[in-house]
């Protein structure tokens, strides 16, 4: 299994012939058109540094699944809607997980039940996409998780603390920092000692 890093919170990673598309949007000097096709797009909520519906006609064929939140459905009018809980065993496994804020005046951003984060399996590798998202409760019963995507940008996604709280709880093997912007990453080397192995794409 392979991560390739597009921007912010935007990934793709290719596994065996498939190529999975997370949360694809438009940047500068990234042309879609030469990029793989999707066989999966996921899309965690319709943001629009998420969701970007010219982009996704770019990179879909007939094949391709979209697995999305009932508010991008809505607008896309097409691809599988979930919700939180859901579990799909389709060209990949997904488990469908919450992605919210839970500071007093940040759930205004990103409310409870509402936006999607993905728990993908990849050839018996878990990776945890989250979305947008602080540390939640629900993040003590992510079992297995071998590779995670964890948002640090506050007021709309984690602080470094909290990051540092959700990579504890969920005990990836590899955490990548995502949706960073300008945030001072430094405070992440303490997960070292915790044995999970932290690597930052260059933004």
């Amino acid at each position: 299994m392979t991560v390739h890093f597009i921007e912010h919170a935007s990934l793709y990673f290719t596994y065996t012939g498939l190529t999975i598309y997370s949360d694809p949007v438009k940047y500068a000097g990234v042309d879609y058109k030469m990029l793989p096709k999707a066989d999966v797009i996921l899309i965690t909520h319709d943001h629009y540094d998420h969701f970007d519906k010219e982009i996704i006609e770019t990179i879909s064929t007939p094949k391709t699944k979209i697995f999305c939140n009932a508010a991008v459905f809505d607008v896309l009018q097409k691809g599988i809607e979930l919700a939180n809980g859901y579990v799909v065993h389709s060209v990949i496994d997904i488990e469908v997980v919450p992605a919210y804020n839970i500071t007093d005046g940040r759930d205004i951003y990103h409310p409870k039940y509402r936006d999607n984060g993905y728990i993908i399996t990849l050839g018996g590798t878990r990776i945890y996409i989250p979305g947008d998202c602080e540390y939640m409760p629900e993040m003590n019963n992510f079992k297995d998780v071998d590779v995670a995507f964890l948002p640090i940008n506050q007021p709309y996604t984690m602080t470094v603390a909290q990051a540092i709280l959700a990579a504890t709880v969920i005990k990836p093997k590899i955490l990548y920092p995502i949706h960073y912007s300008d945030t001072d990453l430094e405070g992440l080397s303490v997960l070292k000692i915790k044995g999970i192995d932290v690597r930052i794409f260059k933004m």
